[in-house]
């Protein structure tokens, strides 16, 4: 069976600085009509920055819609033009300071289909070195150095629920890069 849904109609419902909302009329494969309420996002890219003494650095801040801090891999979203590696690169020193040499590409994942296609890229970077963060004026954000197993324990336990740093360091550890 063809699972296609063919575009009839759309309407931009909102446009923001980072989200644009979109409700979409939809034929089925079935010929019936549907609406389709999402999000379009620019993309996103996200690190695990690999120290040299084998420790990583998260990044703790505050998360509106959640109304709590979250522990997670420095990250934030594609701006036009730019490439996912670029942003990695980016972000990675502005929320971080740290200037990496080497990024590797660890994989992407699509963070909620069912409303956004959102694409996060990940990757990891090793051989960094210090600089300062320089982050955007309404960004507050504070890095905590971690030991590898100690982030696995975390996760574990409930501590870090952060998707993109669950599965960047999932799948950073199954292709045996840390």
């Amino acid at each position: 069976m063809n699972l296609t849904e063919k575009k009839l109609a759309q309407e931009l419902v909102f446009d923001g600085n980072l989200l644009k909302l979109y409700c979409t009329q939809v034929e089925l494969s079935n010929g019936k009509k549907s609406m389709r309420e999402w999000i379009n996002h620019p993309g996103a890219a996200a690190i695990i920055p690999l120290l040299s003494n084998g420790e990583t650095l998260l990044v703790r801040q505050f998360r509106y819609p959640l109304g709590r801090e979250t522990l997670e891999i420095p990250a934030g979203k594609i701006d036009s033009g730019e490439s996912p590696l670029a942003c990695a690169v980016r972000e990675l020193r502005e929320e971080t300071g740290l200037f990496a040499g080497e990024f590797i590409k660890i994989g992407s994942l699509l963070t909620t289909p069912g409303f956004t296609n959102e694409e996060i890229h990940l990757f990891l970077s090793k051989n960094s070195s210090r600089g300062s963060a320089d982050t955007d004026e309404d960004e507050f954000i504070n890095t905590i150095v971690l030991p590898i197993d100690k982030v696995f324990q975390m996760m574990m336990e409930g501590q870090i629920k952060d998707a993109k740093t669950i599965v960047a360091f999932l799948l950073a550890r199954t292709r045996g890069l840390l």
